[in-house]
């Protein structure tokens, strides 16, 4: 098994890059890359469609980085949406670029992670087939697929999980803070299907603002903006045990450093330094779990 140091990778959410209109200040590809390299991370997911821009495999040639993912959002619950031709051409591009993870989220067709609609019947049997559908396209592609349960989507609340892991073979993108806010615990979920988890999101969380989530007194874009997540080591969620359990499970994959975050201004100094200290974090525990 490689060292942790050796599957560390960045996402441009921690410096507020995100497919949601009006989330915050966006800061460029130039800006992102640098500093990715500056805290001395040699791969990144790819960010929303279309922010490296035509030639993601130049931009990244440029920076000397590599891809590990991407974050898909595509429509599965709605029988008039055919999420096929969008879902072909991220894996296209992932491929193109030697990305190695499509990362999916059921998202639902409105602006944001703030509501979402109910589930039918119908609805979950039209989605579960799909990501058994897209799981096998995406190998067929050279890429593997992940279902990300994810704030705000259709596939966010803990029996949700419980009902893609029994209904699909999809794998699962385990994101330490999304599943810990939809109910889900990330250690018992690493636990017990370790087997099912192809790549991980690693965010650490505030538990006050986490309450105020769950109890609806705050929305979910609101605890964002006042710092939900943290860097990891400095939240209430148990990072360590997390990653010294899938270690134990066999888990080989990507560790993606993500704090997402609302930009505020066009200086990434803080969001760069947040992602530094959750980097120290991850090389310290690197001399914890390495065998």
């Amino acid at each position: 098994m490689s060292a942790l140091g050796d599957r560390v990778a960045a996402a441009p959410i921690s410096w507020g890059v995100s497919e949601v209109k009006g989330w915050g200040v966006q800061l460029t590809p130039e800006q992102v890359l640098a500093a990715v390299r500056d805290v001395g991370l040699r791969a990144t997911e790819l960010g929303p469609d279309g922010f490296l821009g035509d030639d993601p495999a130049r931009t990244l040639r440029a920076h000397s980085l590599t891809a590990v993912a991407q974050f898909v959002p595509v429509v599965l619950h709605d029988e008039t949406i055919d999420p096929m031709p969008e879902f072909d051409r991220a894996a296209t591009t992932l491929a193109t670029v030697g990305g190695s993870t499509l990362v999916l989220a059921a998202v639902t067709r409105a602006e944001g992670y703030d509501d979402r609609p109910a589930w039918s019947e119908a609805s979950w049997t039209r989605a579960l087939g799909l990501l058994d559908e897209l799981t096998a396209r995406g190998a067929d592609r050279g890429v593997e697929v992940a279902i990300h349960p994810h704030v705000g989507t259709m596939i966010e609340s803990g029996p949700e999980v419980d009902r893609v892991l029994a209904g699909s073979r999809v794998p699962l993108c385990l994101d330490t803070g999304h599943l810990l806010i939809g109910g889900t615990d990330p250690l018992a979920l690493a636990r017990e299907h370790g087997d099912r988890i192809a790549h991980v999101h690693l965010k650490d969380v505030r538990h006050d603002l986490l309450q105020q989530v769950h109890s609806g007194g705050l929305a979910y874009s609101t605890a964002v903006e006042r710092g939900l997540y943290v860097p990891l080591g400095e939240g209430d969620l148990d990072v360590d045990a997390i990653v010294e359990t899938l270690e134990q499970q066999g888990y080989s994959g990507w560790y993606v450093l993500e704090q997402d975050r609302v930009m505020t201004s066009t200086d990434p100094g803080v969001a760069t330094s947040d992602v530094r200290t959750s980097l120290l974090a991850m090389e310290r525990l690197d001399q914890v779990v390495r065998p």
